[in-house]
Protein backbone atom coordinates (compact mmCIF):
# COMPACT_ATOMS: atom_id res chain seq x y z
CA UNK A 1 0.00 0.00 0.00
CA UNK A 2 1.62 3.09 -0.89
CA UNK A 3 2.04 6.35 1.91
CA UNK A 4 -0.30 8.69 2.83
CA UNK A 5 1.06 11.87 1.92
CA UNK A 6 0.52 14.94 3.27
CA UNK A 7 -0.35 18.20 1.66
CA UNK A 8 1.32 21.65 2.80
CA UNK A 9 -0.18 25.01 1.70
CA UNK A 10 2.01 26.96 -0.53
CA UNK A 11 2.29 30.65 -1.51
CA UNK A 12 2.15 31.55 -5.36
CA UNK A 13 3.21 34.19 -7.36
CA UNK A 14 1.80 34.25 -10.78
CA UNK A 15 0.93 36.22 -13.95
CA UNK A 16 -2.08 36.90 -15.37
CA UNK A 17 -1.02 36.13 -19.61
CA UNK A 18 -3.28 39.27 -20.75
CA UNK A 19 -0.61 40.23 -23.03
CA UNK A 20 0.62 35.84 -24.16
CA UNK A 21 1.96 35.32 -27.58
CA UNK A 22 4.75 33.90 -29.65
CA UNK A 23 6.79 36.87 -30.88
CA UNK A 24 10.23 35.29 -31.60
CA UNK A 25 11.60 32.02 -31.15
CA UNK A 26 13.71 30.95 -27.93
CA UNK A 27 13.58 27.84 -27.73
CA UNK A 28 12.70 24.20 -30.04
CA UNK A 29 9.26 24.29 -29.12
CA UNK A 30 8.23 28.41 -30.15
CA UNK A 31 7.80 29.09 -33.59
CA UNK A 32 7.43 33.25 -34.71
CA UNK A 33 4.51 31.95 -36.96
CA UNK A 34 2.12 30.03 -34.23
CA UNK A 35 -0.80 31.74 -33.62
CA UNK A 36 -1.60 31.74 -29.74
CA UNK A 37 -5.74 31.53 -28.55
CA UNK A 38 -5.23 34.56 -26.01
CA UNK A 39 -9.05 33.64 -24.68
CA UNK A 40 -7.86 29.91 -24.51
CA UNK A 41 -4.74 30.28 -22.74
CA UNK A 42 -6.67 33.31 -19.93
CA UNK A 43 -9.32 29.93 -19.67
CA UNK A 44 -6.55 27.34 -18.92
CA UNK A 45 -4.63 29.72 -16.33
CA UNK A 46 -7.83 30.85 -14.79
CA UNK A 47 -8.37 26.70 -14.52
CA UNK A 48 -4.66 26.68 -12.59
CA UNK A 49 -5.67 29.33 -10.32
CA UNK A 50 -8.36 28.21 -9.23
CA UNK A 51 -7.14 24.47 -8.93
CA UNK A 52 -4.51 25.84 -6.73
CA UNK A 53 -7.00 27.72 -4.22
CA UNK A 54 -9.25 24.65 -4.05
CA UNK A 55 -6.72 23.07 -2.79
CA UNK A 56 -5.87 25.19 -0.37
CA UNK A 57 -3.27 27.65 -1.58
CA UNK A 58 -2.39 31.05 -1.34
CA UNK A 59 -2.10 33.28 -5.02
CA UNK A 60 -0.59 36.72 -5.74
CA UNK A 61 -0.70 37.65 -8.91
CA UNK A 62 1.66 40.72 -10.43
CA UNK A 63 0.72 43.00 -12.91
CA UNK A 64 1.19 41.73 -16.83
CA UNK A 65 3.42 44.41 -19.15
CA UNK A 66 2.90 45.24 -22.22
CA UNK A 67 5.27 43.74 -24.70
CA UNK A 68 6.58 41.15 -22.27
CA UNK A 69 4.80 38.04 -23.79
CA UNK A 70 6.48 35.48 -21.68
CA UNK A 71 5.84 37.39 -18.47
CA UNK A 72 3.28 34.94 -17.86
CA UNK A 73 6.10 32.41 -17.17
CA UNK A 74 6.50 33.38 -13.26
CA UNK A 75 8.51 30.64 -12.33
CA UNK A 76 11.53 32.17 -14.40
CA UNK A 77 11.53 35.29 -12.12
CA UNK A 78 13.50 34.70 -8.85
CA UNK A 79 14.06 32.18 -6.48
CA UNK A 80 12.47 33.13 -2.98
CA UNK A 81 13.30 31.49 0.12
CA UNK A 82 12.67 33.23 3.83
CA UNK A 83 11.87 36.94 2.51
CA UNK A 84 14.78 36.63 0.17
CA UNK A 85 14.59 36.81 -3.07
CA UNK A 86 17.50 35.72 -5.68
CA UNK A 87 16.25 37.61 -8.86
CA UNK A 88 16.82 36.82 -12.66
CA UNK A 89 18.91 38.05 -15.49
CA UNK A 90 17.98 36.55 -18.56
CA UNK A 91 19.59 34.85 -21.65
CA UNK A 92 17.40 36.33 -24.00
CA UNK A 93 17.24 40.22 -24.49
CA UNK A 94 13.46 39.59 -25.30
CA UNK A 95 12.63 38.87 -21.53
CA UNK A 96 15.69 40.76 -19.97
CA UNK A 97 12.84 43.79 -18.69
CA UNK A 98 10.40 40.97 -17.00
CA UNK A 99 12.79 40.92 -14.30
CA UNK A 100 12.40 44.84 -13.43
CA UNK A 101 8.68 44.31 -13.39
CA UNK A 102 9.09 41.33 -11.18
CA UNK A 103 12.16 43.06 -8.81
CA UNK A 104 9.35 46.14 -8.62
CA UNK A 105 6.44 43.67 -7.15
CA UNK A 106 9.02 42.02 -4.85
CA UNK A 107 10.08 44.86 -3.48
CA UNK A 108 6.97 46.38 -3.09
CA UNK A 109 5.68 43.19 -1.05
CA UNK A 110 8.64 43.72 1.07
CA UNK A 111 11.19 41.31 -0.22
CA UNK A 112 14.87 41.87 -0.39
CA UNK A 113 15.82 41.28 -3.69
CA UNK A 114 19.54 40.66 -5.22
CA UNK A 115 20.27 41.06 -8.90
CA UNK A 116 22.54 38.48 -10.04
CA UNK A 117 25.39 39.10 -11.98
CA UNK A 118 25.44 35.71 -14.05
CA UNK A 119 22.72 34.88 -16.29
CA UNK A 120 20.18 33.16 -13.79
CA UNK A 121 16.38 32.15 -14.87
CA UNK A 122 15.29 31.62 -11.85
CA UNK A 123 12.97 28.53 -10.61
CA UNK A 124 13.37 27.55 -14.02
CA UNK A 125 16.63 26.45 -13.65
CA UNK A 126 16.97 26.50 -9.71
CA UNK A 127 14.80 23.64 -7.63
CA UNK A 128 15.09 23.01 -3.86
CA UNK A 129 14.95 19.35 -3.41
CA UNK A 130 15.47 18.69 0.60
CA UNK A 131 19.35 19.12 1.61
CA UNK A 132 20.41 20.73 -1.76
CA UNK A 133 19.59 22.91 -4.15
CA UNK A 134 19.52 21.27 -7.74
CA UNK A 135 20.85 23.63 -10.47
CA UNK A 136 20.02 23.64 -14.25
CA UNK A 137 22.67 24.80 -16.61
CA UNK A 138 23.49 23.75 -20.45
CA UNK A 139 21.07 26.30 -22.22
CA UNK A 140 20.35 29.41 -19.96
CA UNK A 141 21.46 29.63 -16.42
CA UNK A 142 24.90 29.97 -16.39
CA UNK A 143 27.16 27.29 -14.14
CA UNK A 144 28.57 30.44 -12.34
CA UNK A 145 25.28 31.50 -10.97
CA UNK A 146 25.05 28.04 -9.54
CA UNK A 147 27.87 29.36 -7.10
CA UNK A 148 26.47 33.20 -6.72
CA UNK A 149 23.25 31.45 -5.61
CA UNK A 150 25.33 29.03 -2.92
CA UNK A 151 26.92 31.67 -1.57
CA UNK A 152 23.68 33.87 -1.33
CA UNK A 153 21.57 31.44 0.72
CA UNK A 154 24.22 29.04 1.92
CA UNK A 155 22.67 25.75 0.54
CA UNK A 156 24.64 23.40 -1.07
CA UNK A 157 23.47 23.37 -4.53
CA UNK A 158 24.21 20.14 -7.07
CA UNK A 159 24.65 21.85 -10.77
CA UNK A 160 22.65 19.25 -13.17
CA UNK A 161 23.82 19.32 -17.02
CA UNK A 162 20.90 19.70 -19.82
CA UNK A 163 21.92 18.09 -23.28
CA UNK A 164 18.16 17.78 -24.95
CA UNK A 165 17.15 21.66 -25.89
CA UNK A 166 13.80 20.36 -26.04
CA UNK A 167 14.05 20.83 -22.13
CA UNK A 168 16.16 24.19 -21.59
CA UNK A 169 15.04 24.56 -18.20
CA UNK A 170 15.67 21.91 -15.30
CA UNK A 171 11.27 22.48 -15.15
CA UNK A 172 10.80 20.67 -17.91
CA UNK A 173 12.65 17.95 -16.64
CA UNK A 174 12.64 17.57 -12.89
CA UNK A 175 10.24 18.65 -10.37
CA UNK A 176 10.32 18.04 -6.58
CA UNK A 177 7.81 15.45 -5.06
CA UNK A 178 7.83 16.24 -1.65
CA UNK A 179 9.54 19.15 1.13
CA UNK A 180 11.86 18.32 3.89
CA UNK A 181 15.32 16.55 4.27
CA UNK A 182 14.08 13.16 2.96
CA UNK A 183 12.77 14.91 -0.72
CA UNK A 184 12.20 12.86 -3.82
CA UNK A 185 11.59 14.05 -7.41
CA UNK A 186 10.18 12.61 -10.57
CA UNK A 187 12.79 12.87 -13.77
CA UNK A 188 13.46 11.88 -17.24
CA UNK A 189 16.96 10.89 -17.14
CA UNK A 190 17.44 11.17 -20.76
CA UNK A 191 17.47 14.95 -19.82
CA UNK A 192 20.37 15.24 -18.63
CA UNK A 193 24.34 14.42 -18.88
CA UNK A 194 25.25 10.72 -18.22
CA UNK A 195 27.40 12.39 -15.26
CA UNK A 196 23.92 14.02 -14.05
CA UNK A 197 21.97 11.42 -14.17
CA UNK A 198 24.56 8.99 -12.04
CA UNK A 199 24.33 12.27 -9.52
CA UNK A 200 20.24 11.92 -9.60
CA UNK A 201 20.67 7.94 -8.96
CA UNK A 202 22.54 8.61 -5.81
CA UNK A 203 20.64 11.38 -4.59
CA UNK A 204 17.28 10.45 -5.29
CA UNK A 205 17.20 6.38 -5.67
CA UNK A 206 13.75 6.28 -5.32
CA UNK A 207 12.87 9.19 -8.04
CA UNK A 208 10.10 8.72 -9.94
CA UNK A 209 11.34 8.06 -13.51
CA UNK A 210 9.27 9.40 -16.36
CA UNK A 211 8.96 8.56 -19.83
CA UNK A 212 10.48 10.41 -23.18
CA UNK A 213 6.34 10.40 -23.98
CA UNK A 214 5.46 12.36 -20.73
CA UNK A 215 8.64 14.46 -20.99
CA UNK A 216 7.36 15.77 -24.54
CA UNK A 217 3.87 17.35 -23.19
CA UNK A 218 5.36 18.61 -20.40
CA UNK A 219 4.46 16.13 -17.36
CA UNK A 220 7.68 17.10 -15.99
CA UNK A 221 6.69 20.79 -15.89
CA UNK A 222 3.91 20.24 -12.56
CA UNK A 223 3.57 21.33 -9.45
CA UNK A 224 3.71 19.61 -5.89
CA UNK A 225 2.09 20.03 -2.74
CA UNK A 226 3.67 16.97 -1.08
CA UNK A 227 0.01 15.47 -1.49
CA UNK A 228 -1.49 16.94 -4.73
CA UNK A 229 0.20 17.05 -8.15
CA UNK A 230 -0.82 19.50 -10.88
CA UNK A 231 0.43 17.93 -13.86
CA UNK A 232 -0.92 17.80 -17.33
CA UNK A 233 -3.56 15.54 -18.56
CA UNK A 234 -1.48 13.94 -21.53
CA UNK A 235 1.61 12.99 -19.28
CA UNK A 236 -1.04 9.73 -18.31
CA UNK A 237 1.49 7.21 -17.65
CA UNK A 238 3.52 9.70 -15.31
CA UNK A 239 -0.32 10.14 -13.53
CA UNK A 240 -0.33 6.56 -12.80
CA UNK A 241 2.98 5.87 -11.35
CA UNK A 242 2.99 9.03 -8.75
CA UNK A 243 -0.82 7.23 -8.04
CA UNK A 244 1.18 3.99 -6.96
CA UNK A 245 3.40 6.11 -4.97
CA UNK A 246 0.52 7.49 -2.96
CA UNK A 247 0.42 11.13 -4.54
CA UNK A 248 -2.48 12.65 -6.10
CA UNK A 249 -2.44 13.82 -9.27
CA UNK A 250 -4.75 16.86 -10.23
CA UNK A 251 -5.05 17.44 -14.23
CA UNK A 252 -4.81 20.62 -15.49
CA UNK A 253 -4.88 21.23 -19.08
CA UNK A 254 -2.08 24.27 -20.14
CA UNK A 255 -1.84 23.10 -23.77
CA UNK A 256 -2.17 26.26 -25.02
CA UNK A 257 1.16 27.30 -23.18
CA UNK A 258 3.39 24.49 -24.66
CA UNK A 259 3.28 26.86 -28.32
CA UNK A 260 5.94 28.54 -26.31
CA UNK A 261 7.53 26.00 -24.40
CA UNK A 262 5.98 26.22 -21.25
CA UNK A 263 3.38 24.53 -18.82
CA UNK A 264 2.01 24.70 -15.06
CA UNK A 265 5.14 25.18 -13.46
CA UNK A 266 6.61 27.44 -15.97
CA UNK A 267 3.24 29.38 -14.98
CA UNK A 268 4.21 29.55 -11.41
CA UNK A 269 6.51 30.69 -8.69
CA UNK A 270 6.49 29.88 -5.11
CA UNK A 271 7.23 32.13 -2.29
CA UNK A 272 8.74 30.05 0.24
CA UNK A 273 8.10 31.63 4.00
Amino acid sequence: MPMSRVPRPRRFLVCEPRHFAVQYAINPWMHEDTQVDVDLARGQWAELISAYRAHGHTVDSVEPVAGLPDMVFAANSALVVAGRVFGSLFHAPQRRPESSAYETWFKSAGFDVHQPESVCEGEGDLVFAGRHLLAGTGFRTARSAHHEVQEYFGVPTVSLTLVDPRFYHLDTALFVLDDGPEANIAYYPEAFSAGSREVLRLLFPDAVIATREDAMVFGLNSVSDGRHVFIAPRAEALAGELDRHGYVPVPVDLSEFQKAGGGIKCCTQEIRS
